[in-house]
């Protein structure tokens, strides 16, 4: 069994999706109810997964572990398809994550709120570029992957949620839309969700 250190939300449900899809159990730990966490991975970054007795970080080279490890059909075999597939997971992973991981930072590093509305305004902006690159890969097939779901379509949808919790505008293409909510439907992402609620719900209990 796999051991998942995540956080509610963050892009450790990915991971989890991930691994739903693979039919591999796991155990989930929240870092929110940790108080050494940086033991375990110094940087304090989630996901962190153990796996045996390798402890495994940052969330792409977790997830490609995990793809060439057990047999599945989120990641191709033959040679082109699956340099295409790594090169979807870095994009998602190097290039849309930093884009909404700046949201949070000017969110939190910014009192004054009109300038801190004005930078918002600017990395939305610059977030939404990068989801019309996905909009246009999307004109002839349904996933990034092709006709079914990738590991890169299961970031995005997780990353895709994040810009609810600012005052911004966010927009998606008709085809990005449809991707998002195909992946998101997935009983391996209801299942994800389902268990950060339930592990949620019984830190509360215990805490009261």
């Amino acid at each position: 069994m796999y051991t998942l250190y995540y956080s509610q939300g963050a892009c450790s449900v990915a991971t989890q999706v991930v691994l739903n899809e693979l039919q591999q159990a796991v155990n989930l730990i929240d870092v929110q109810q940790l108080d050494d966490f940086k033991t375990i991975n110094p940087v304090g970054a989630v996901p962190t997964l153990i796996d045996g007795e390798k402890t495994l970080t940052e969330g792409a080279a977790i997830l490609l572990h995990l793809l060439t490890k057990h047999e599945n059909s989120l990641f191709p075999t033959h040679a082109d398809a699956r340099q295409k597939a790594i090169q979807d997971i870095m994009f998602a992973n190097a290039t849309m994550h930093p884009a909404y991981g700046r949201l949070f930072f000017l969110s939190q590093n910014i009192n004054d709120e009109a300038i801190k509305q004005a930078v918002l305004n600017s990395a939305a902006e610059s977030i939404n570029q990068l989801w019309q690159v996905v909009e246009n890969q999307l004109t002839k097939q349904r996933f990034l992957g092709g006709d079914s779901p990738s590991a890169a379509d299961i970031m995005l949808s997780v990353y895709s949620r994040w810009g609810a919790y600012f005052p911004v505008d966010i927009s998606f293409g008709e085809k990005t839309t449809q991707m998002l909510e195909a992946v998101q439907a997935m009983p391996s992402f209801k299942k994800a969700d389902e268990a950060e609620q339930q592990q949620s719900s019984k830190a509360i209990a215990s805490n009261l």
